[in-house]
């Protein structure tokens, strides 16, 4: 174990509940033990996952939130006695590991519910909305502390909590924590006075607008949470732990507007000021610890930050409120071991928090400790896999319900919680594999099939391997990426995999009837217009060339808009030219994501010309039509086209031959690495 490390690797105490560790799994939707958005269960999967990383030396583990009520079938959680029984068989082999679980009990979303187009014709039909309230009762879930907009549709508005449904959620909440006790489990955490989920909503100015006992004084906006932890302590004794999923700062200008790292605003949450009363509250009430991190759904980025949030970034005001209370306080949010480790040696932070590593490697920590970083398979924060609830202008949260109900999978661990579905089998009839293209999709194939005991050679015709993922990983702040590029071929090194590069295949007959891997990728797509060709590909900007001060990006998808914030961080001025009638209007990007890239070009004053084409490339400007036909012309010195991709298969798909990757469809890192891993498996 390396020496900074050792801070990490020593015991703790919540309450009078001893951790071996400081390192902490922080809950993530989908790796729930009871279930998600399903009916309540022993779910086999989110033991799985929990077990998993448990043998990989994480002191103390928090599995996904389970609703006391839960949104599907209006099931209170306690009155399912059977799966508590399950649960308590489980905990004796889960605690061989040493390793303390805490269940993590929610209140639900309040009006932070991602609500889907399907979810807002149920609201608005009457007869459906009659219909579906017995196994979806959106009224009831939605409901807050006051009447407020649903962050993700203006069609659904919330409504507010009745004191009797309050109470009913007040005993829910001891009653479940009992079952949990009496199964086993160590110790509860209440969410959350956090992210602005309902048990938050009520702690804050801008969406409570009571005038009864849960509004108005900071002692009445807490209350709610304050009178779950002690209906716990009352019916599970004193001493059993109770954690609280807590934001020290909301970091929230107002109604779907963060506020983002370096911007000064005005607060309409939780301030500083205010969190050190709450803080002191909420510990006198009784909780045990306080698990932070900062923001709200309307600053979403906070406590799920994509790759363009700095690393650690919820420490400053963690380390910051650790003073004022005496109970141990965790952090989460892009938290790195060795500032983690430094926070813990210095007595700033008591636990460190982690959660999407264990997803793309659920060994990252064991590694780490064995110093094996080279073998970690690194999360790259894009959200693809994990949490993708996407959202654009006039469209709600537009996720597939596959992934609305299949959570906390992984774009590049293709095994991560679908292994009935991705799991290595070994082959009976070893076979010669021909993989034309070494990007991420064939090296992916290459592993797979590889771990299955085929012989994969890859051909290059570069001489290097990586294909699109080279430029597509360039950007100062995607470190991350170039951490899984680095992995990759570390991967083709170790497995003893052939690599042929500098070889273009031309003619597939030359393999002789062999299983052939086409993962030849894209060519980009060009607008046909006077001028194009003074445009620079976004590969190409991406590659090194070079553009001068003020430059037009065609195209404000997630490509586009990266460039664009690329741009800005270099000092440039980008314009954005966009044809959608938002930035990044495309399924599969995270809210967290494209609210960021949002939010920051309005704060640096970025020009966003949307519903708007591209007419005509000059030598110092561009034309461009608005959606009223009138033409604008607009002065830059570069223009950067990113209007999407065109698939490129040397050859189509046929027998004993097989497309992966931006050949056959274009997607995303997800998209690639899961078909690879799909195809590899049936050869």
């Amino acid at each position: 174990m390396r020496e900074y490390l050792k801070p990490l690797m020593t015991p703790w105490k919540i309450g009078n509940c001893e951790i071996k560790n400081r390192i902490v799994l922080t809950s993530m939707g989908g790796t729930d033990l009871f279930g998600w958005m399903e009916v309540n269960h022993f779910d086999k999967d989110g033991a799985r996952f929990i077990m998993e990383v448990a043998k990989n030396n994480c002191g103390l583990l928090l599995p996904g939130c389970q609703p006391v009520y839960n949104p599907m079938l209006g099931q209170w959680l306690y009155k399912n006695k059977k799966m508590f029984k399950d649960l308590a068989k489980w905990m004796p082999e889960f605690h061989k590991t040493g390793a303390k679980l805490f269940i993590q009990l929610t209140a639900g979303f309040g009006r932070s519910f991602t609500v889907s187009e399907m979810m807002e014709k149920l609201y608005n039909n009457k007869v459906l909305r009659v219909l579906s309230k017995p196994f979806m009762n959106l009224d009831k879930i939605t409901a807050s502390a006051s009447p407020s907009p649903n962050r993700w549709s203006d069609k659904l508005p919330s409504r507010e909590m009745t004191k009797e449904e309050i109470e009913f959620f007040i005993q829910a909440f001891a009653k479940s924590a009992k079952l949990c006790q009496e199964a086993g489990v160590d110790g509860v955490e209440i969410h959350a006075v956090h992210e602005g989920y309902l048990l938050d909503q009520f702690t804050l100015n801008y969406v409570n607008k009571r005038n009864d006992e849960y509004g108005g004084s900071l002692e009445n906006k807490y209350r709610f949470a304050i009178e779950i932890v002690k209906a716990i302590k009352k019916e599970c004794g004193k001493d059993f732990p109770v954690s609280l999923r807590y934001s020290v700062v909301s970091k929230t200008k107002g109604f779907r507007e963060g506020a983002l790292p370096g911007e000064e605003y005005v607060e309409v949450g939780r301030d500083f000021e205010e969190s050190i009363q709450a803080a002191k509250l909420l510990e006198e009430a009784g909780y045990d610890m306080l698990n932070c991190d900062n923001g709200t759904y309307d600053a979403w980025y906070w406590a799920h930050p994509p790759v363009y949030m700095p690393e650690n970034c919820n420490l400053e005001y963690v380390e910051k409120l650790k003073p004022y209370v005496h109970i141990p306080v965790v952090c989460a949010g892009r938290m790195t071991l060795e500032k983690g480790a430094k926070s813990v040696k210095e007595g700033k932070l008591d636990g460190v928090g982690f959660a999407r590593n264990f997803l793309a490697d659920p060994e990252w920590l064991t590694k780490t400790l064995n110093e094996q970083e080279q073998e970690v398979r690194p999360c790259i924060l894009c959200h693809n896999g994990c949490f993708n609830m996407c959202h654009y202008k006039g469209v709600p949260n537009d996720q597939s319900l596959g992934d609305s109900l299949h959570l906390s999978r992984c774009a590049v661990n293709a095994e991560m919680m679908q292994w009935n579905k991705h799991k290595i089998v070994p082959t009976k009839k070893p076979k010669t594999v021909h993989i034309v293209g070494g990007g991420i999709g064939g090296m992916e194939a290459a592993r797979v099939l590889k771990l299955r005991g085929h012989n994969p050679i890859i051909y290059e015709k570069k001489d290097v391997l990586g294909g699109t993922f080279i430029p597509a990983s360039a950007e100062s702040y995607k470190a991350k990426l170039r951490q899984l590029l680095i992995w990759y071929r570390y991967q083709m090194d170790k497995l003893g995999i052939d690599v042929r590069l500098n070889t273009e295949i031309k003619d597939i007959n030359q393999f002789g009837g062999e299983p052939v891997i086409i993962a030849t990728g894209s060519k980009p797509r060009i607008l046909n217009v006077p001028g194009k060709e003074k445009m620079i590909e976004a590969c190409e900007f991406l590659n090194g060339k070079e553009v001068g001060d003020t430059v037009a990006v065609i195209g404000g998808g997630l490509t586009g808009s990266e460039i664009a914030y690329e741009l800005e961080l270099m000092g440039k001025h980008p314009i954005i030219i966009e044809m959608k009638d938002d930035l990044v209007a495309q399924k599969g990007v995270c809210l967290a994501n494209s609210s960021y890239l949002r939010e920051y070009f309005a704060w640096k004053k970025v020009p966003v010309y949307l519903e708007t084409k591209l007419k005509e490339v000059k030598d110092k400007s561009i034309i461009v039509t608005n959606k009223e036909g009138k033409d604008t012309e607009i002065k830059c010195d570069s223009v950067i086209s990113s209007v999407g991709y065109i698939p490129t298969p040397l050859v189509e798909k046929g027998r004993n031959t097989y497309l992966v990757g931006d050949c056959l469809n274009i997607g995303n890192l997800r998209s690639v690495i899961w078909r690879a891993y799909e195809v590899a498996m049936k050869i």
